[in-house]
C-alpha cells in the first residue's frame, strides 16, 4: 500500500484535464462541483464540455496536449485511451512537479481517485489502491444501502451542534458524541422531525436548552 488517503481543498485550484470524451466529462463535472478551475485540452469534445466552455465554467483549448500545458497547473487529469499520451504527461508532470492522474492507468498516476459516496457534507471514499475500480464501486454501492439520505441531515446537525458547543466553550469526548449520534436522533430525522432531532442531540451532548 503506497497511497496515503487525503481530502484536498479544490476551491479555485487550477487544474488541467486532457481529453474530451464522456470520461473527461465526468472528471470535469466532479471538479466543477467542488469549485475547481479546470482547463481542458482536447481536439474533440462532447456537447456538454462545449456548453461549459460557452458558459465560461471552463477554459477550453481545442488542440492536442503539449508539455507547456502543465505550466501554471498544480494537478492534471488525463482522460484518454492513449497509453503513450499518459506516459508523456506523467513524465512531464514528474519533471515539473505537477501531480498526475491517468484514468485506468495506475502506473502513470501520482494519485488515484476513490469511489465516493456523498450525503451532504458527509463523504465516504472507497479505494482498492488502483487494483480494482469495479470492487471499489461495488462496495460503495453496498454502503449506499446503509448510509441513506438522512445522513446528510445528520452531518448538518452534527456540524451545528459542534459550532454551538464551541460557542459555549464546551468540550465533549468522542464516546459521548458516539452515543449521541447512535441514539434516537437518526430515527427522528427519518421521520422528518429535524427540530426535535437537534434538541435531542444537544441534550445528549450535555447542552442545556
Amino acid at each position: 500500500m503506497n497511497y496515503y488517503p487525503i481530502y484536498l481543498n479544490m476551491t479555485e485550484r487550477r487544474c488541467l484535464v486532457i481529453g474530451g470524451g464522456t470520461v473527461a466529462e465526468r472528471k470535469i463535472a466532479g471538479l466543477l462541483e467542488v469549485g475547481a478551475r479546470p482547463t481542458v485540452v482536447t481536439p474533440a469534445f462532447t456537447d456538454t464540455i462545449a456548453g461549459w466552455a460557452k458558459d465560461h465554467a471552463i477554459e477550453l483549448v481545442p488542440r492536442r496536449y503539449q508539455s507547456s500545458d502543465l505550466t501554471e497547473h498544480e494537478i492534471v487529469f488525463v482522460a484518454t485511451d492513449d497509453g503513450a499520451a499518459n506516459a508523456q504527461v506523467f513524465s512531464d508532470g514528474r519533471r515539473l512537479g505537477v501531480w498526475v492522474n491517468a484514468v485506468d492507468d495506475p502506473e502513470h498516476c501520482d494519485f488515484i481517485l476513490p469511489s465516493v459516496l456523498r450525503r451532504g457534507a458527509l463523504s465516504i471514499a472507497v479505494s482498492s489502491g488502483g487494483t480494482s475500480p469495479a470492487l471499489s464501486r461495488t462496495i460503495r454501492e453496498e454502503l449506499e444501502l446503509y448510509f441513506t439520505d438522512e445522513y446528510a441531515l445528520l452531518a448538518k446537525l452534527a456540524a451545528e451542534a459542534r459550532t454551538e458547543l464551541h460557542e459555549r466553550g464546551v468540550s465533549v469526548p468522542f464516546e459521548t458524541w458516539r452515543r449521541a449520534l447512535s441514539g434516537d436522533v437518526r430515527q427522528l430525522l427519518m421521520r422528518g422531525d429535524i427540530a426535535r432531532a437537534k434538541a435531542l442531540l444537544l441534550r445528549e451532548l450535555g447542552v442545556e436548552l
